[in-house]
């Protein structure tokens, strides 16, 4: 079996297992993010960089298509644009609590616990990157504050 054929057939186990697809991952992704733009905490650091949702979301919708379906499909560095961000542990639990949130709403229980259980692992790393970046040493079980994150820093803006 070759690259592309053991490719398809981890996407089409997921599948059969998950009923995930690529129309669930895009209307995942798009309502989940339609909820951050809505929260006083998440929404103004998306703001301060994202002018035009549509080329995010698409990033965002082979993001989650390669972590969900193992597609391959994304292939940016996510850890460079998220360490530089104004954020810390009380975003990543509100990140998370709108995510598992949004694909309790749209997925089957067996989706859901496979969206959120990656989620978490994602958010795990993020959160290690940026105290990394800010020189902070985060041990297990502990969580990263950041001192003034309400105030959304300008830069990197996303297009």
């Amino acid at each position: 079996m070759n690259q592309l054929d053991r490719r398809a057939q981890i996407i089409a186990d997921i599948v059969a297992r998950t009923g995930i697809d690529e129309d669930l991952i895009e209307r995942l992704v798009r309502r989940f993010y339609a909820k951050v733009r809505q929260d006083d905490l998440l929404g103004p650091i998306f703001a301060a960089r994202i002018d035009d949702w549509e080329p995010h979301l698409q990033r965002m919708f082979a993001f989650w298509s390669s972590v969900a379906l193992m597609s391959g499909r994304y292939g940016g560095r996510p850890m460079e644009k998220h360490m530089r961000l104004p954020v810390d542990a009380d975003h990543f639990d509100r990140w998370l609590e709108i995510f598992e949130e949004t694909a309790r709403e749209l997925c089957s229980p067996a989706a859901a616990d496979h969206f959120v259980e990656r989620a978490r692992n994602i958010a795990q790393s993020l959160e290690l990157g940026v105290a990394s970046h800010h020189g902070v040493l985060v041990m297990k079980g502990e969580r990263f504050r950041h001192v003034a994150h309400d105030i959304p820093e300008e830069g990197d803006r996303a297009t």
